[in-house]
């Protein structure tokens, strides 16, 4: 399963260090899946580089999920931090419009969709 990252404080630390160190070695972006929104957003001011998140809350420069997941293919177990799209848009491209204006808005990820 999914296992949210950093809940602790020694953990938060090597996650903010190691993305600082990463941003010293010339990474362009950084993706944060399952990491507490608010370390979200500490790594997100810390860094000059955008971050990317996923399950990661709002504080984050962009948003990703997997397509799969966003549409409602994937039926499996899913994280939290998914929501389906599909479900209340007619076709793919109503859906992938529907994601791309909340991000914009920032109304997704909302909290049911963060740690």
């Amino acid at each position: 399963g999914y296992k949210v990252q950093g809940k602790d404080e020694v953990s938060a630390k090597r996650i903010i260090d190691d993305a600082l160190a990463l941003e010293a070695w010339g990474v362009q972006m950084l993706v944060l899946e399952c990491v507490p929104a608010a370390l979200a957003k500490q790594v997100s001011q810390a860094l000059s580089i955008p971050t990317i998140g996923i399950g990661a809350g709002l504080d984050c420069d962009g948003q990703v999920l997997v397509s799969y997941d966003m549409l409602g293919i994937n039926t499996k177990h899913l994280p939290r931090f998914v929501k389906n799209f599909l479900k209340d848009n007619n076709d793919i491209q109503g859906a992938v419009n529907a994601f791309i204006s909340a991000v914009k808005d920032q109304t997704f990820p909302g909290d049911e969709h963060s740690y």
